[in-house]
């Protein structure tokens, strides 16, 4: 069975302001865009979603080490390294988000590799086999099929 959330951060963490800490010493203004509520913070935000958050913010540090480096890297994957405009659209996802966008992505880039070393080359000629003879055709045509007569009233 799945755990709870509270079980998850006094298992990981020990208490939810040690989680809070995590979080705040993980995201820097490298990897974060700080949209929290100055006046609430992180405090009040649920277990399950700072959990979320640190494992997110974690993964990408770890990866990538930036959300620049990040974006550079959804860029390539998506072959529009000179496209600013794409690149500054990015620049405004949350964390996550370009997380979920960079797997996405990295996903149907393999697929698309996959799929191109599967198809044949088109230079060589694949052989055709000649579609099988049907059974000899019956030599007399069928008869016209009966009239139906008209339904009574």
């Amino acid at each position: 069975m799945k755990k709870s959330p509270v079980a998850v951060v006094k298992e990981r963490f020990a208490s939810k302001d040690k989680l809070v800490e995590a979080v705040q010493k993980l995201a820097t203004a490298d990897l974060w865009l700080d949209h929290v509520n100055a006046k609430k913070g992180l405090a009040k935000v649920s277990n399950q979603k700072l959990v979320k958050l640190h494992d997110a913010l974690s993964d990408a540090k770890q990866r990538f080490g930036s959300r620049d480096k990040l974006i550079s890297a959804i860029l390539e994957l998506n072959k529009r390294t000179k496209d600013a405009a794409y690149g500054a659209g990015l620049k405004k996802f949350p964390l996550p988000q370009l997380l979920d966008l960079h797997a996405s992505v990295e996903r149907a880039t393999k697929r698309a590799a996959a799929k191109k070393a599967a198809a044949p080359v088109k230079g060589a000629k694949a052989e055709k086999k000649a579609p099988a003879k049907k059974a000899a055709a019956p030599a007399a045509k069928k008869a016209p099929a009966a009239k139906k007569a008209p339904a009574k009233k």
